[in-house]
């Protein structure tokens, strides 16, 4: 049974996540739908803190200042609204839960930095995540392109129209020349 739960679970999975880790400044990409449309919202903060690495509920916490108030938000690492994190700089700390920065404020909140690979970090290659956004790019390039048909008939038949209007007002202004 426990073997039936994991496969589901393993199915669900991404093939590959941004090794992230606490004292990350990230930025999160996830997809906000809103009605019919779907756009995608970035959040820039600093990683709290890291739970599960290794399961498919694998977490983060990520907090910003926002006009003097702080915000956190949890991202599910495998969740198909997380379309990528990049990590923009990484901070030396030795704990994984950094709760002691919700109390700091201006310059003591900031961490030292470390060196790192950014590109090696980032750069994590999910092919069926690859392959979901260009079938998105392809259908919506699609509805454009029917839309700007459906526009230039729209305003063919405008100009059709336009162009009877002024024949007619043309053949009134003879008729009424010759009488």
């Amino acid at each position: 049974m426990n073997s039936i739960v994991k496969d589901v679970a393993d199915s669900y999975k991404k093939s590959a996540v941004v090794n992230v880790k606490s004292g990350d400044t990230v930025r999160v990409h996830q997809k906000i739908k809103e009605g019919s449309k779907e756009r995608v919202q970035v959040f820039e903060g600093l990683v709290i803190r890291v739970s599960n690495r290794s399961s498919h509920t694998a977490s983060i916490l990520v907090r910003r200042q926002t006009g003097g108030l702080g915000v956190e938000k949890s991202y599910l690492l495998h969740s198909p609204l997380v379309t990528k994190v990049e990590v923009t700089k990484r901070g030396k700390v030795r704990r994984n839960y950094l709760a002691y920065m919700r109390n700091l404020r201006g310059k003591a909140a900031r961490l030292s930095g470390v060196d790192f690979d950014r590109n090696a970090v980032n750069s994590v290659v999910d092919a069926e995540a690859e392959k979901a956004e260009a079938e998105i790019k392809i259908e919506k390039e699609a509805e454009h392109a029917k839309k700007a048909a459906k526009d230039a008939e729209e305003k063919a038949k405008e100009d059709a129209k336009a162009q009877a209007v002024i024949d007619a007002h043309k053949a009134n202004e003879a008729e009424a020349k010759s009488e």
